[in-house]
């Protein structure tokens, strides 16, 4: 016997109005494993947009500890855990939690680089929340080698974009990487040990910039999963909200980059 209908039952669905968007496959979404590589400004907006989204399995991969300059755009983020030193995985993980308790957000503690490759082919999705050039290149590599989709957010001050990488045809962030991003990704390689000789400077950040690129980059992510190829972006959205205006930059293959040698 069918459960009878109660007054307020369909308010009591926190993904109703998701629901009422005809292509938007709720199934995959909860269903699909993602890897976020950053938990810095763009990862607490994306996580908590992926979290409100219907995404349940998230897998979260950032080094670093919290500090005060986090607070003014990090939703997730407190000055209890600039005092402990809480690690921003576990922040995030934690925020997640808050906000959809029936996720099941695993937060690792460590630089991408470290971890095996099959850490990218065990997912179905990657998203990118870096703001150093040597991470990016390698999650790029690594996601487009495991044919998994990877949406990569960048910004500073009040200009942001975002690019979706789709193997095996499409381009692919490296594929738009010039000569000055070849030179910082040269010195970053070129440590050794566990100390790093160049660090890149820190960018001017604010958080409408980061909630826009991360409002994109899940937006793109739910389309990928719920399969409507034919409505995503093709190349890089261009946010400037100085100008007020957004755009669609085109990004062609670049048959040199080494990320499709031989694929």
């Amino acid at each position: 016997m069918e459960e009878p209908l109660r007054v307020g039952s369909i308010d009591d669905d926190s993904l109703d109005r998701s629901r009422r968007i005809g292509w938007l496959d709720l199934g995959s979404i909860a269903s699909s494993r993602v890897l976020m590589v950053g938990a810095g400004a763009l990862g607490n907006e994306v996580a908590k947009n992926l979290a409100l989204s219907g995404f349940k399995n998230i897998t979260i991969v950032d080094m670093d500890h919290i500090v005060g300059s986090n607070l003014n755009r990090c939703l997730f983020f407190s000055r209890e855990d600039v005092r402990r030193r809480t690690r921003k995985v576990d922040a995030v993980a934690r925020g997640i939690l808050s906000v959809s308790p029936d996720a099941k957000p695993v937060p690792i503690c460590e630089r991408i680089e470290s971890l095996p490759a099959t850490v990218f082919k065990d997912h179905d999705l990657v998203f990118g929340c870096l703001d150093n050039i040597q991470a990016r290149i390698h999650s790029n590599a690594h996601s487009y080698r495991a044919g998994k989709a990877y949406i990569d957010g960048g910004m500073e001050g009040f200009v942001g974009k975002v690019m979706v990488a789709r193997p095996p045809d499409g381009a692919c962030v490296q594929c738009g990487m010039n000569r000055s991003h070849s030179k910082v990704a040269e010195m970053r390689f070129s440590c050794t040990g566990k100390d790093v000789v160049f660090h890149e400077p820190r960018l001017a950040a604010e958080i409408t910039t980061t909630s826009v690129v991360s409002a994109i980059m899940v937006r793109e992510a739910l389309k990928v999963v719920s399969g409507r190829m034919d409505m995503l972006i093709s190349n890089v959205f261009y946010y400037d909200g100085q100008r007020n205006q957004s755009e669609e930059l085109e990004i062609s293959l670049n048959p040199t980059c080494p990320v499709h040698q031989g694929f």
